[in-house]
């Protein structure tokens, strides 16, 4: 426990904090998933009622956080963000069929926005070909949430600049994979290092 503590602090050391009162955010352009994929006239009248109500809730998600101020959890917010995306894809499976849904999942993966963090599939990768122990896979999910908390905090210092976004990306990224590094046998960091090689700050579009 002491050493996840101590990820935490040096992460809290590293992070201004500053309040933001606005986020201009971009939703995801449906009408544009509507020219690739062909529905019958009932599909589109089901697909338009389930991606608004679901637009709908995302939105009252981010007003009752901005409602926060300078407090807003944008780490809480990302969760359930992807609660509704899941609720979402459950909901539309109902109306599209196998082919349909497949390029609908991949269209709202390639489009909306993703935690900025190693996801659950990845740490499932992580404990299981690095043949992590418990506390070091401890370690690494606390690095992690580090991480990301780190980054989401210093939104309001970077926000629209995806230059200065990826300066502080890649600074938490490297605070993370040293605390990480601390933590591993040399063995398991060196596979750790191999399946987490590909995971690169990406800008907004």
């Amino acid at each position: 426990m002491k050493s996840i503590r101590t990820v935490f602090f040096a992460f809290a050391l590293g992070v201004i904090a500053l309040s933001c009162s606005g986020d201009k955010k971009k939703g995801i352009d449906y009408n544009q998933f509507k020219t690739e994929v062909k529905l019958t006239p009932e599909q589109e009248k089901s697909f338009n009622e389930i991606t608004a109500k679901y637009q709908q809730l995302q939105e009252q998600n981010f007003q009752a956080a901005n409602a926060q101020g300078g407090n807003m959890d944008r780490v809480a917010l990302g969760i359930k963000n992807e609660e509704l995306r899941a609720q979402q894809s459950i909901e539309m499976a109902t109306v599209l069929d196998a082919p349909q849904m497949e390029k609908f999942n991949r269209f709202i993966d390639e489009n909306s926005r993703k935690r900025p963090r190693y996801d659950n599939a990845l740490l499932d990768r992580i404990k299981t070909e690095a043949q992590l122990s418990e506390d070091e896979f401890k370690v690494v999910n606390a690095a992690n949430d580090a991480f990301e908390k780190a980054f989401n905090d210093a939104h309001d210092v970077y926000h629209g600049n995806n230059d200065l976004a990826k300066q502080y990306w890649d600074k938490f990224d490297t605070q993370r994979k040293l605390a990480i590094q601390k933590a591993l046998t040399p063995e398991h960091y060196t596979k750790f290092e191999e399946i987490v090689k590909d995971v690169q700050f990406k800008g907004r579009k």
